[in-house]
Parts: structure tokens; C-alpha cells; sequence
């Protein structure tokens, strides 16, 4: 199936489910959306020659970790079952996604720490960091169907992260651009926020989070092409 073709049945989905998944995800998001503003308020008013962060800070993170791997679990659960033509409430989603928060957690953390790593191998080099960010990038595409894998195929993080480095080799082309959608996203929202952060923080809140909400476009393309990809290597 062809880019273009992914990226319409995706915004069909979107468009037509618009109100379930702003009801299952806005309240995570707008929860994360807040510890993330709180956390760059401390951030900003930390001594830059001694910053000094704390349990609290600590716990924010780790709350932020958990609350995202709900976010991620619920929004796959969702899709797997309107593909499949099943319906559920959006409480029972999100009780159904707790089982899979501690896998996507430790997940999160081995494909994190492969993705990163060239960058900050190759930021010691001076102007090769780009060489670095390139690799991650790339490993970013390849990696990117694990948190479909834990939670569809049921499988351990570390057989995830092994099945999707090689299942997404065929579309890694296509898995890429799918990823770069978030970079004008990002500048739209960013550039927004900034304005309405002269409003108020409330109102930066909402933006953000609403941002966050349509970003989530790009999970729906992407399981679109992972549900797409399984089915022609199955056949």
C-alpha cells in the first residue's frame, strides 16, 4: 500500500473517531502536558552553575514514564480493537492497558538507550554530532514499531525491539517520513505556545496539549502501516 494511501485510511480513522480518542487521551495528555511545564519552570529557575533537583523532580519523571506508557498502551488497544470491530468504553481501554504499562516501561528504556546512543557517542567528535543524529534517527524508524509489538503480539520488550528491527526493514523509507511529520508539528504547536504563554500558562497548557492530541496522528499512521506490513508478510 502506497504512503499516500496509509496516510488517508489514518485520517479517516482520526476524523471518525475524533471524539472517542480525544475522551480516552486528553486527560492523560493534558496531565503530562502539565508535570512537562512544571518541570521546565524548575529547569529555568535552576542555578546553571549548581541546579539542584530533588526527589520530587525525580518522581515527576517517573510519573511522566508511566503516564506515557499508558497513554501508548491505550491508544494501541483502541486501535487494534476498532480495527477489529470491537467497541469499549474508554474506561474499560485504560484498565485493560495497565498490564502492559511495566513491559512498554522497560521498552521505553532499552530502545531509548539504543536510539540515543550514537548521538552521544558522535557529540564528542564536534561537528560529526550530525553523522550521530542521523544513525538515531534511523534507529528511531526502526524501532518504532516495538510498543505495537508488546501490545498486539504480546511479546517481551526485548523480543520487540529485536522482531521490529527486522520487520520494519522494508518500510523503513516509508516509516521515516511518517516520523518527520512531527517536526512541523512540533514548530506550529512550539511557535503557538510561545504566544500563548504571553496569555497566560493555562492557556500554553491547552495549546500544548492540543498539539499533543493531533500529534497522535502520526501513532494512527503508523500502526495503519504496521497492521498493513503484518498482513502482507503473513500472506
Amino acid at each position: 500500500m502506497s504512503l499516500s494511501a496509509i496516510l488517508s485510511e489514518a485520517y479517516y480513522f482520526f476524523r471518525n473517531h475524533l471524539g472517542q480518542l480525544a475522551v480516552l487521551t486528553m486527560p492523560l495528555l493534558l496531565l503530562q502536558v502539565g508535570i512537562q511545564a512544571w518541570l521546565g519552570h524548575e529547569l529555568a529557575i535552576a542555578d546553571a552553575t549548581d541546579p539542584q533537583f530533588g526527589a520530587p523532580h525525580f518522581i515527576a519523571v517517573m510519573v511522566l514514564l508511566v503516564i506515557f506508557s499508558i497513554l501508548i498502551a491505550a491508544l494501541t488497544l483502541f486501535l487494534q480493537l476498532r480495527s477489529d470491530g470491537h467497541e469499549l468504553s474508554s474506561g474499560a481501554v485504560l484498565k485493560a492497558s495497565l498490564p502492559f504499562v511495566p513491559p512498554l516501561l522497560l521498552a521505553a528504556v532499552f530502545s531509548g538507550m539504543a536510539i540515543v546512543a550514537p548521538v552521544m557517542l558522535f557529540a564528542a567528535f564536534g561537528p560529526f554530532w550530525i553523522i550521530g543524529l542521523s544513525i538515531s534517527f534511523y534507529l528511531f524508524a526502526r524501532l518504532a514499531y516495538v510498543n505495537f509489538m508488546v501490545v498486539v503480539e504480546h511479546i517481551t520488550p526485548l523480543e520487540a525491539i529485536k522482531s521490529s528491527f527486522v520487520f520494519s526493514g522494508p518500510i523503513a523509507f516509508r516509516t521515516m517520513v511518517l516520523l518527520l511529520l512531527y517536526i512541523p508539528l512540533s514548530l506550529v504547536g512550539g511557535t503557538l505556545a510561545q504566544a500563548a504563554q504571553l496569555v497566560g500558562l493555562t492557556l500554553q497548557i491547552l495549546v500544548e496539549t492540543l498539539f499533543a492530541f493531533i500529534g497522535l496522528f502520526v501513532n494512527v499512521a503508523l500502526y495503519r502501516l504496521y497492521m498493513v506490513q503484518r498482513q502482507q508478510q503473513a500472506g
